[in-house]
């Protein structure tokens, strides 16, 4: 039996495919909203103790020269946008039905967060690895 054969009629003339897919979406969601969790606290907690010690450049130099603190920045980022991409799909999935707005809207709702993912972290790792340097020796 063709898998053409398998599928409803009513998705037959829609042009929809199978649901293999809405189950790994929501997984990576709830994935990423939990890594995303103790990120958030450890976020607050940096820029808190940041503050703290008077918010100068020094300062954040410092804790951006740190690896650790640099990798869970990036971890941080990576999930961040990550999970704004699945929430932004689902509502576009949900909201926009009309087949040329919906595929735009989904193409620049992935061109735009793996942009700003991408550029994001590039201003972490320039900060990592040459400014926070430089600003840690002066």
């Amino acid at each position: 039996m063709k898998h053409s054969q398998v599928r409803e009629p009513l998705a037959k003339v829609r042009g929809l495919g199978s649901a293999k897919d809405g189950t790994q979406h929501f997984i990576w969601q709830r994935i990423t909203a939990i890594v995303l969790i103790p990120l958030t606290f450890w976020f607050i907690r940096s820029l808190l103790m940041i503050s703290i010690g008077g918010g100068e450049q020094a300062f954040v130099a410092a804790w951006l020269s740190s690896g650790f603190s640099a990798t869970l920045l990036i971890i941080m980022l990576v999930a961040l946008f990550y999970h704004a991409k699945l929430g932004m799909q689902v509502i576009i999935e949900d909201y926009v039905h009309s087949p040329f707005p919906k595929y735009t809207a989904l193409l620049l709702n992935m061109v735009l967060m793996y942009g700003f993912a991408a550029i994001s972290i590039m201003a972490v790792l320039k900060l990592h690895l040459y400014v926070a340097p430089e600003m840690g020796t002066q």
